[in-house]
């Protein structure tokens, strides 16, 4: 296990730290209401760095990604990401990847998911030669955030018809492109916003993520990745994607798990630059303003509250980085991804509140800026789903009751992965 960054993540990384830092000022993010900051997004894709998450893998994404969080910058980062760039290269077959990357990588195509990173979740289906009864398509059964009906014409490769709604999708008034799985074999569907029979409907969420309701009447879907039986690997196919294997619902459920443990470890890595954020934010306000004479930082209180908090904070950032590490080091991140993801949304939460509880009066103030930390930690935490339920699932992994990823054995053609991500 070796954390130590590249030169290409670092180098990403203090590029994205100078234009978040730049751009994304408190001034900026109160005069720019609840939308996505277009110009700051303009000038991230500008600058190449949603496309440089495919070079510096999912660790040099969940760096670039503690830098948004620290800013809380309202750009579709993590979702055009995750849900796009990284989920098409790894799962897309090779026309989609040619046709998908390039205006993803621009900016002028912007994707989402519609299935969170928590168990439970969206329900979907999406079966050849016929409509199956709805289940959950989440990492177990449980409270469904929507249904999703749909067939997939076996005449047309890879096509099918959604019908159903979704109430809440991050970052869907901005996006071109949504990725909606199936719950009966967790096929993957992308789902253009702008075809027919595609409604979007802005929602309110506790952060300003330009969230929408999603709404589909018998939309064309596009089946995500290559048909198992007629399109073998990719040479030039990105270290870390699975080989597909000898059935289509295997292949399937490969990429489901994959991308679920992709968008945990990146959204614990978003939430661990929120809660540094506002940490930071605690620390120079207890450092300059007095009481009794004296910094608010001396009081033994204060020290010990921020001190946990810190600690709290390296638990989230060293858990997001070892799942991001096995992930590019293509070796099983599914349980990891969970600690994760556990470790952001009950720790990421104590942090947020620490930060405003330190900032004592001023922290109730809805238009201080250590408020919007507060709302970023709390949506990332629902978004992860409560600890409690994580745990459970975490368990279940552990116990073997349920698998967090399928047969982790290499094929002999899967392709060798780079000496940047061999395992020491």
């Amino acid at each position: 296990m070796d954390f130590t960054h590249t030169p290409e993540q670092t180098a990403a990384r203090e590029l994205a730290a100078e234009i978040f830092g730049d751009l994304s000022t408190p001034e900026r993010l109160a005069a720019g209401g609840s939308g996505t900051d277009a110009a700051l997004w303009k000038a991230l894709c500008a600058a190449g760095l949603p496309g440089a998450a495919e070079e510096t893998g999912l660790l040099g994404l969940v760096l670039m990604l503690e830098e948004q969080g620290r800013t809380t910058a309202q750009v579709p980062f993590a979702a055009t990401s995750v849900y796009g760039l990284l989920a098409i290269g790894a799962h897309g077959s090779a026309e989609q990847r040619a046709r998908l990357l390039p205006p993803l990588r621009t900016g002028e195509a912007v994707a989402t998911g519609a299935f969170p990173a928590r168990r439970g979740g969206v329900r979907a289906e999406g079966t050849a030669g016929g409509t199956a009864e709805p289940t959950a398509n989440g990492m177990a059964d449980g409270t469904a955030n929507g249904t999703v009906d749909g067939t997939a014409d076996p005449t047309a490769n890879g096509t099918g018809r959604l019908t159903g709604v979704v109430p809440v999708v991050p970052w869907l008034c901005a996006a071109s492109h949504v990725l909606v799985p199936d719950g009966a074999t967790r096929t993957l569907w992308l789902v253009r916003t702008d075809a027919a029979g595609v409604r979007r409907d802005p929602v309110e969420t506790t952060a300003p993520w330009s969230a929408g309701r999603l709404t589909l009447d018998g939309a064309t879907a596009e089946r995500l990745g290559p048909d198992a039986a007629a399109e073998p690997l990719a040479a030039d196919a990105p270290a870390g994607r699975l080989a597909p294997p000898a059935s289509a619902e295997r292949l399937a459920s490969d990429a489901y798990a994959d991308i679920l443990a992709l968008a945990r470890t990146a959204f614990a890595g978003l939430q661990a630059g929120v809660a540094a954020g506002s940490l930071a934010r605690a620390v120079a306000h207890t450092t300059t303003r007095e009481q009794f004479g004296r910094p608010l930082s001396t009081n033994q209180g204060v020290l010990l509250r921020a001190a946990d908090a810190h600690m709290d904070i390296e638990a989230i950032r060293v858990t997001a980085y070892e799942a991001a590490w096995r992930r590019d080091a293509d070796l099983d991140a599914g349980p990891h991804a969970l600690t994760a993801a556990w470790w952001a949304s009950e720790a990421g939460t104590r942090v947020v509140h620490t930060g405003q509880h330190l900032h004592g009066g001023i922290g109730a103030d809805l238009d201080h800026p250590v408020h919007r930390h507060f709302l970023w930690g709390r949506q990332l935490a629902g978004y992860l789903g409560p600890g409690a339920e994580v745990l459970e699932e975490l368990g279940e992994v552990l116990t073997g009751e349920r698998p967090a990823t399928t047969d982790s054995a290499e094929p002999a053609d899967r392709p060798t992965p780079s000496p940047r991500t061999e395992a020491p």
